[in-house]
């Protein structure tokens, strides 16, 4: 009866794999509102840190408000005081002078009138002489005494008045103002508009407006911070604010930025000459950009590297064997180092070749050897547009900057494969500027500008070479990337400085829109890579 239960099977087989492909579904399903539940989650904990944060906020700008309002009672009770002894020191003054003038008054008066009335006894006196010659000569002397008389001189007004009403105050005007007295109006916050903001060439245009106008605004105060996390501002984020204060204008240019993050936040309030305003609503804007460093790990052990500079080193730490005579030196992996070329001080790449060091002492830093002196970039690009630049040392003898697929051999020199494209500069012996790819070169009739961009549009096939400085079009590539590539690097006798997080600057986006990616190129070093 085996082939009765064959359709059983069959349909067991069936329900299984239906059951599967629904569970499958409720998997992806449940995958999804579990994901949709962390990341409202994550916003929830973001809000309750930013509560907390203005519960601390609160206590601790209400006590920084209650202290500033007892230094400025402190200050006014202090400048009341200070009035008071000034205007009561004028008061005593004129007082002091008043006093002194008619107590100098009185003292003349009381001299004169004491003369006055001994002149009036003598005279009184004279008038009961009875002898003629004697009251004559009386009389003339009373009449000589009269003429001299200090009560005769003196003035009888008052030279000061006893009034002192013109020192008296009225502070009902001021009381009227202590009066009222009131918190200082605050301006209101700014409103930034994400669409009025620009992000170009690593500059970021912040604009803002006030929701009302308000004559009284002094200046702006500006914050931004960098971040990776899209939306409102964390409070425990890893970067702290920064501040540009005393702006004048209602927007701000922040320039020469190294976009090293996928976002910035910003945020504005106003001032006036007392007191500043709350915050607008912070924006986030993009600013992502290609950042990377130099693989360590991926260069050749002649290559001393740190995070955006790499320089030749001839020693490298290696240990140096002597050359072994005899047929067991065949075939060995050891190489000799041979002679240096007299006519300069430093030995020819090509003829320059260390042993191999012990695994132990290697280390990881065996990507590269022989004579590719190359150290790769940490990142690899599978998508999209990106930037950028790279400085030579003066005396550099010689150096490569391009692209290479990670597949490179580790005895390959950039642009000597068909996965690598370069510009090559050497200024050893006679200066050589070329683009190269596939073990072909290109000689360029052009000086070796100081600072070189790198442009790379993978998803165009498009590599570009340009002077960082002018914009001007050095050289570019046409092709087609089916793998993700990697910035690479040769040095030789020299360094390199690496800057990245860079955006595509303006006139380059202009240059390949109008050229159409196809200025400089070759159509024998056109390659579409399979």
């Amino acid at each position: 009866m085996w082939w009765i239960s064959a359709p059983k099977c069959k349909c067991s087989c069936l329900m299984l794999k239906s059951t599967a492909s629904a569970y499958n579904l409720v998997e992806e399903a449940l995958q999804r509102i579990i994901t949709t539940l962390a990341n409202k989650n994550d916003e929830i904990q973001n809000f309750i840190d930013t509560l907390n944060h203005r519960l601390r906020g609160v206590q601790a700008n209400s006590s920084k408000v209650l202290s500033d309002l007892d230094d400025e009672f402190d200050s006014l009770y202090s400048f009341l005081d200070e009035m008071k002894e000034s205007m009561t020191n004028t008061i005593k003054q004129e007082q002091a002078q008043k006093m002194q003038e008619l107590q100098n008054q009185l003292s003349q008066c009381t001299k004169a009138l004491e003369s006055s009335e001994e002149l009036l006894e003598f005279a009184s006196q004279s008038v009961s002489i009875k002898e003629p010659e004697e009251f004559t000569k009386a009389a003339r002397q009373i009449k000589d005494r009269v003429t001299m008389a200090p009560a005769f001189r003196l003035s009888l007004k008052p030279k000061v008045s006893d009034n002192m009403t013109h020192l008296m105050v009225d502070f009902s005007q001021e009381r009227k103002i202590i009066q009222s007295l009131k918190f200082l109006p605050v301006p209101k916050a700014p409103e930034i508009d994400p669409a009025d903001c620009i992000v170009a060439d690593n500059c970021v245009s912040v604009a803002w407006r006030m929701p009302e106008e308000d004559s009284k605004i002094d200046h702006y105060v500006l914050e931004y911070r960098k971040t990776n996390y899209e939306g409102l501002p964390r409070v425990k984020d890893e970067r702290c604010w920064e501040l540009i204060d005393h702006i004048k204008d209602t927007e701000y240019t922040l320039s020469g930025l190294r976009f090293d993050s996928k976002y910035m936040n910003f945020r504005v309030r106003a001032c006036n000459k007392a007191v500043a305003g709350e915050y607008s609503d912070p924006v986030t804007l993009e600013t992502k950009a290609l950042t990377f460093s130099f693989d360590n790990t991926s260069s050749h052990l002649n290559l001393k590297v740190e995070e955006s500079f790499v320089e030749w080193d001839p020693t490298g730490g290696k240990s140096q064997e002597n050359k072994v005579k005899g047929k067991e030196n065949k075939g060995s992996g050891h190489v000799t180092l041979l002679k240096n070329n007299t006519r300069s001080g430093t030995p020819s790449p090509k003829r320059t070749s260390v042993t191999s060091r012990p695994a132990t002492v290697r280390g990881s830093r065996d990507r590269f050897t022989g004579e590719s002196y190359t150290v790769l970039g940490d990142a690899a690009v599978e998508g999209g547009q990106h930037y950028w630049e790279v400085i030579a040392q003066k005396d550099c003898k010689s150096y490569s900057v391009g692209i290479t697929h990670k597949t490179i051999g580790k005895f390959d020199q950039l642009g000597k494969t068909n996965t690598s494209w370069c510009l090559y500069v050497n200024n050893w012996l006679q200066t050589t500027f070329a683009a190269k790819h596939n073990n072909k070169a290109k000689a360029l009739e052009m000086t070796v500008p100081d600072r070189i961009g790198i442009y790379c549009d993978f998803d165009g096939g498009q590599l570009a070479f340009y002077n960082a400085d002018t914009k001007q079009l050095i050289y570019s590539f046409k092709t087609k990337f089916t793998q993700p590539i990697i910035p690479g690097f040769m040095v030789w006798c020299g360094g390199i400085t690496l800057y990245t997080g860079l955006q595509v600057p303006s006139a380059v986006k202009t240059l390949q829109k109008s050229e159409n990616g196809m200025s400089g190129s070759s159509s024998s070093l056109t390659s579409a890579v399979q």
